[in-house]
């Protein structure tokens, strides 16, 4: 788990990007800012900010912040309850996101896995600039790394249940945060 000090300082510097994208956030929602490193303790590297909106039954609506070349691991959003799974939408507010799903390989892709690269099978690049958008489906794995500037992502989805989120690497631990 990585360290308070690193912790309050990916919260600020995710603050900064959704601030600088021109999005409002109360004290509270900034207070309430997820932090997110996966267990592995170098949110340089490996990590995902999240500030959620709205999660019900029915819709989710996220900010989610991806440092400068900062990665958010391979995972798939499987069926569960009766649902197909999470579909969602990521829309590039700022910055750049480079997002790979499933589909034909990128014969040279901008980026590569941040390490552990057996745990990332999605080579399908996707590059997102402000006011571009990309629909996941269900069952789908996919990673993504903020650019060189960063990102700051919309993201539009069916309900949300991160314990039900599969990683391809059997190290992450997707629980492993607390509140900025």
């Amino acid at each position: 788990m990585a360290t308070n000090a690193s912790r309050e300082e990916a919260g600020r510097h995710a603050l900064e990007l959704i601030e600088e994208a021109g999005i409002v956030l109360t004290d509270e929602e900034k207070a309430g800012l997820e932090i997110v490193d996966f267990g592995f303790d170098d949110l340089v590297r490996v990590g995902t900010q999240i500030h959620t909106y709205v999660n019900t039954d029915r819709y989710c609506a996220k900010e989610l912040v991806q440092l400068p070349g900062q990665t958010c691991p391979e995972h798939r959003h499987p069926p569960f309850d009766g649902t197909p799974g999470k579909r969602e939408t990521f829309r590039c507010r700022a910055g750049k996101v480079y997002l790979y799903v499933e589909g034909e390989e990128t014969e040279e892709p901008a980026v590569s896995p941040p390490e552990r690269e057996e745990h990332y099978t999605a080579g399908h690049e996707v590059a997102l600039e402000p006011g571009e958008q990309y629909t996941i489906p269900p069952d789908t794995n996919h990673w993504f790394r903020g650019g060189p500037e960063g990102a700051v992502i919309s993201e539009f989805s069916s309900r949300s249940v991160d314990e039900k989120d599969v990683f391809t690497d059997p190290a992450v631990d997707r629980l492993s945060n607390i509140d900025y």
